[in-house]
């Protein structure tokens, strides 16, 4: 109970976020656009950094100096999996007029919700191998940890939910069809957790390298897509504040509750 908890709580961060198309009659101002997007940068790479590479490399001790090893190569299988779901699924970034991926024929509301599904995919992995790590009974991941990381890109995932959200009731679409569209986004996440927990059940030994898997697919999300759409537009240090914001707040979590 307390797993299936846990891996819900990134999809209630969205739904909470997409709720916003009820309270809110205009889209969100850029400049606070920027703050939240970099406040999810802070937290994705924070969360990348204390809750999956570092207990990657703890889990590895007994390599000695290699210790690095399932780390680096897993960082860097995740880097090339989401480069290559990039060019393959069809997806469409807020303010892009080109789509990205495979041609296809979907509707601008489709594509940008696929955006959003895509960078969803490795926050429901992360979530699913932190909590498989716990139960591995692996004591470099606590069910506490478990729940920080949890928390954590389910507070990132709020404005997530808004951004997608509050755009698509601009563009004629009834609140609550934006609200659902917003909230559709997220069902990703534990669903990918699930599969996750599922293969890592029987490929333990290979826990380490998901961990650092499911860190390398944030981190390109992070490096490919946020920080360059905080950079957008007019000059602001506002998505460098939020990204520190998301960082600490992050770490905080990681390491209180861990």
């Amino acid at each position: 109970m307390e797993i299936l908890i846990g891996i819900m709580i990134p999809f209630l961060g969205t739904m909470l976020g997409s709720a916003c198309v009820f309270f809110l009659r205009n889209e969100i101002k850029p400049s606070v656009q920027k703050m939240l997007l970099g406040f999810a940068s802070g937290v994705m790479i924070a969360a990348s950094v204390w809750s999956l590479l570092i207990p990657a490399m703890d889990m590895s001790q007994n390599l000695g100096k290699m210790a690095f090893v399932p780390a680096a190569v897993g960082f860097v299988l995740g880097i090339a999996f989401l480069l290559l779901m990039d060019k393959i699924v069809p997806h469409l970034h807020l303010d892009h007029n080109e789509p990205e991926g495979m041609k296809s024929g979907f509707g601008k509301s489709t594509m940008l919700i696929l955006a959003v599904t895509l960078h969803n995919i490795p926050e429901g992995m992360a979530v699913g191998v932190a909590f498989a790590g716990m139960m591995s009974k692996n004591h470099e991941i606590t069910l506490m940890s478990a729940f920080a990381l949890a928390i954590g890109i389910a507070i990132q995932n709020f404005p997530e939910g808004a951004i997608i959200s509050l755009p698509l009731k601009s563009a004629s679409v009834s609140r609550k069809k934006a609200f659902f569209m917003g909230s559709a986004s997220g069902i990703v996440e534990p669903l990918a957790a699930a599969v996750t927990i599922a293969i890592a059940s029987y490929i333990e030994p290979m826990l380490p390298y998901l961990l650092a898997f499911a860190a390398g697919a944030m981190m390109y999300v992070v490096v490919e897509e946020l920080i360059p759409e905080t950079a957008e537009g007019e000059h602001s240090n506002i998505g460098t504040i939020g990204f520190a914001a998301g960082f600490v707040i992050m770490m905080i979590l990681d390491v209180a509750l861990g």
